[in-house]
């Protein structure tokens, strides 16, 4: 019977204490140990590396680390990296790329790379009378942070506009300031939170110092300063495009303008109904994410900020766009996303800093371009095989590995089932009664 109490002080318990007291509150089996140094790297200096990034950590917990080559990007042909244990993503990207690379390849391009964050206080005075006050104020909090900025500025960012928000609909004597921040090749958290913390000393202290405003009116509340992950103004456009007839990979034009217009519906079928929409930016995402981990970035903030820029007209839809004019086929998508290539864990983690190099060593701009093209091409194989074969039947093809792993296949039996259902659809029921029959025989 477990010990139904909190603990105290774990996270002062060294490894080995931890794990023993997981072990036997679980009662987990004695291996355990030994298991999960089972899965730490041998170089040491790497394992130390990992080891620091988290809390209270036990082992390793593996993804596969994968490439797709044949990325022509602006004219320029990569090899995409990704971390991922779907192994259908990573063959439709790979696809994805080889497919686009006969046609012009993708094209992308930054319309924008600036970043935000706020800083949340309250106020009991005249919204007028701060308003008319606002420029002694930004003056003010520009200097306070000099120290900050300075480093940020030598490299062409820092901090760009600050705007005074009076919200009252959403809390009685609110305010915002909503800041525009230039952070270069930094995804820069950091940067922005302690200028923002520093906002926030800074105002407060301001407010104190007005000697001949009223007493109330001396005082700011603090609520909170923090980033914002929602990014509309750090984004990027990519897109593919060629005549309909070369969407035909062989000389059916005519099934090629059929094709072309069943991938157009489906696209605009996501931008209209909430329910494909989000499957729709899931499929995206599949391709985004992927890269993101590889290289070390946030993929939860790129989400996040992601599905915002997809409700940003004020209902949730797809990221992806398809048309068809004069003749010519093109699948498009804007972006919404924060990134970084120095510091943070691209730098650390040795894995992280190997997907750099793949990329040829990426700047921010680069690097959100490749993610917004592994995003498309990402979407552009997952509704090709909607509006044709159907999903399952190439998805469920690239886990019959999966499935047989986890019916404990022999290495003859994993042989034999991948002849078998070189050209049949797989279930788990397929694969499981196959196995018997083989059992038999």
């Amino acid at each position: 019977m477990k010990d139904n109490k909190p603990i105290s002080g774990f996270s002062k318990l060294s490894k080995t204490q931890k794990i023993d007291w997981l072990v036997q509150q679980l009662k987990l089996n004695t291996e355990t140990a030994n298991f999960l140094a089972d899965f730490e790297s041998k170089n040491q200096d790497a394992q130390a590396v990992i080891a620091d990034l988290s809390e209270n950590h036990l082992s390793n917990f593996h993804f596969p680390f994968c490439i797709a080559p044949n990325f022509l990007v602006n004219g320029d042909y990569l090899v995409f990296p990704f971390v991922t244990e779907e192994s259908s993503v990573v063959a439709a990207l790979g696809k994805a790329a080889g497919f686009w690379a006969n046609r012009g390849g993708f094209h992308a391009e930054i319309i924008g790379t600036e970043k935000k964050g706020q800083l949340h206080f309250s106020w009991t005075g005249d919204p007028e009378k701060l308003k008319n006050h606002f420029a002694q104020v930004e003056e003010r909090l520009r200097k306070d942070t000099a120290s900050i900025t300075q480093k940020m500025e030598k490299r062409g960012g820092g901090i760009n506009t600050i705007q005074l928000k009076y919200l009252p609909e959403i809390l009685p004597n609110y305010y915002q300031l909503d800041v525009s921040f230039e952070t270069r090749d930094a995804m820069g958290a950091n940067f922005i939170n302690s200028s923002l913390e520093q906002f926030g000393k800074s105002l407060k202290l301001w407010f104190s110092e007005q000697k001949d405003w009223a007493a109330e009116e001396r005082d700011a509340e603090i609520i909170m300063a923090i980033l914002s992950n929602y990014v509309p103004d750090s984004r990027v456009r990519v897109w593919v495009e060629c005549p309909v007839e070369q969407l035909a990979e062989t000389s059916d034009v005519a099934s090629a303008k059929r094709f072309a217009e069943k991938f157009v519906q489906a696209v605009h079928i996501s931008r209209n109904d909430v329910s494909r929409a989000v499957t729709q930016n899931k499929g995206i995402f599949n391709g985004v994410d992927a890269l993101a981990l590889a290289t070390g970035n946030d993929f939860r903030a790129i989400e996040a900020g992601g599905h915002a820029f997809a409700a940003r007209n004020g209902k949730y839809a797809g990221l992806s766009e398809a048309r068809i004019e004069n003749g010519d086929f093109r699948f498009s998508m804007e972006l919404s996303l924060a990134v970084g290539v120095v510091g943070g864990v691209t730098a650390l983690h040795p894995m992280a800093r190997l997907a750099m190099q793949i990329l040829e060593q990426p700047s921010a701009e680069e690097l959100m371009q490749y993610l917004a093209v592994a995003g498309l091409a990402s979407n552009w194989s997952a509704v090709r095989a909607l509006v044709t074969t159907g999903i399952q039947q190439g998805h469920m093809k690239m886990h019959l590995s999966n499935i047989l792993n986890t019916l404990k296949a022999t290495d003859e039996q994993k042989a034999s089932a991948r002849l078998y259902f070189d050209k049949r659809e797989v279930s788990f029921s397929e694969v499981e009664q196959f196995l018997k029959n083989d059992a038999g025989n």
